[in-house]
């Protein structure tokens, strides 16, 4: 079998919308063991997610944040860095966002403090993600070691500044005060009703486009820049790209400054979009989570936004799941669980067969047009 005559839309599109249908059909086989009518839960999970406004900016809610992290780890992948570490820079991101919108946001609107925040959450983001990139590339320090180490170092070093430093007097909620109001970023029903135009209060704010926007500097950056050359090169073949010319160390710092960066920007949705505050665990294992976003989505922008909105279905989904029947929201987990699993570990489980039989169906018949 040859894969180059195998389409690339099989194996980046066919191939994981199967691998999900498998998970949701395993899915079924949980719910009818705990009495629940794969058929029901299925309509409940589609209304509750896409079924009404509200639900519908729930879901983006999530999926922002997901995209954020997805690109991250997406990018660092591209240079074949498996970068574990983005709960940790999201959380040290959010550290850069929170001193802004607590400090510059008692003196600017948010139209000011918000391009602030994403320069310094990006910044201390990167910054997180350099120590481990620096030991990867001069002191062959495995990055995979190195990340996770760090995700624990953060949580610390957080809990410490809420604690110690950040927590207002008279309080024992390990969180930072309120942000002032003017700095927090306007939801979206806020800013479409600037515009004549109503929609149901939700979660979901403008930094939803700011995502976007980052899903398109991925796709320049990675496939139309010099840099994205190299960082590809390095992934494929690190002795070969070396060979070639390319530095390796720089290589391996700059992907991961733009990894923790992007993991940096999650904070802007979570704190300034809707908390409005530092709080303890705001990453809530978005993080980790990211990686199956950027395994599911083949580590392209485009295929990061869908999965990320998959996984922003589940999410809220499942709350509506567990309102309606009663069941533990830890059955989310199992969901996304499975669909982490014939996506990631069993992703080559089916592969040659649907090639196979595409090559049986189409690849005759195109020979013989040709």
């Amino acid at each position: 079998m040859s894969q180059a005559r195998v389409p690339a839309w099989v194996t980046v599109a066919l191939l994981p919308a199967i691998n999900v249908l498998l998970a949701f059909l395993v899915s079924a086989l949980l719910f009818i063991y705990i009495d629940i009518s794969p058929i029901d839960a299925a309509k409940v999970m589609w209304q509750g997610a896409f079924g009404y406004a509200e639900g519908i900016g729930y879901t983006l809610y999530y999926t922002t944040g997901f995209i954020f992290t997805g690109l991250a780890v997406a990018v660092a992948f591209h240079a074949g860095l498996f970068n574990i570490g983005g709960e940790g820079q999201a959380y040290i991101g959010g550290l850069g966002v929170g001193l802004v919108c607590l400090t510059l946001g008692e003196f600017a609107p948010w139209y000011i403090v918000f391009p602030v925040a994403i320069v310094v959450g990006g910044v201390f983001g990167a910054a997180w993600a350099f120590i481990p990139a620096y030991l990867q590339a001069k002191r062959g320090s495995h990055i995979v070691i190195t990340t996770i180490m760090f995700n624990f170092i953060a949580a610390s070093l957080m809990a410490y500044l809420l604690v110690e430093v950040l927590k207002p007097e008279n309080t024992m909620a390990t969180e930072s005060r309120v942000f002032a109001v003017g700095s927090w970023l306007p939801k979206m029903h806020e800013f479409f009703a600037l515009f004549g135009y109503e929609m149901s209060a939700s979660p979901l704010n403008l930094s939803f486009f700011f995502a976007l926007v980052c899903c398109v500097f991925v796709w320049l950056f990675i496939w139309h820049t010099r840099w994205g050359y190299e960082i590809r090169s390095v992934g494929s073949n690190p002795s070969a790209a070396t060979y070639a010319g390319i530095k390796y160390v720089r290589i391996v710092c700059l992907t991961m400054l733009v990894s923790g960066m992007l993991a940096g920007f999650f904070a802007l949705n979570v704190l300034q979009g809707e908390l409005h505050q530092i709080k303890l665990n705001f990453v809530e294992g978005f993080g980790f989570t990211g990686i199956a976003v950027a395994l599911m989505g083949r580590n392209h922008p485009i295929g990061v936004l869908l999965a990320s909105l998959l996984f922003g279905f589940l999410y809220q989904g499942g709350a509506e799941l567990s309102f309606e029947y009663g069941v533990d929201r830890n059955i989310v987990v199992v969901l996304q669980g499975l669909v982490i699993l014939f996506c990631g570990a069993l992703e080559h489980m089916l592969r040659p067969s649907i090639e196979n039989t595409y090559l049986k169906l189409f690849a005759k018949t195109n020979e013989e047009a040709a």
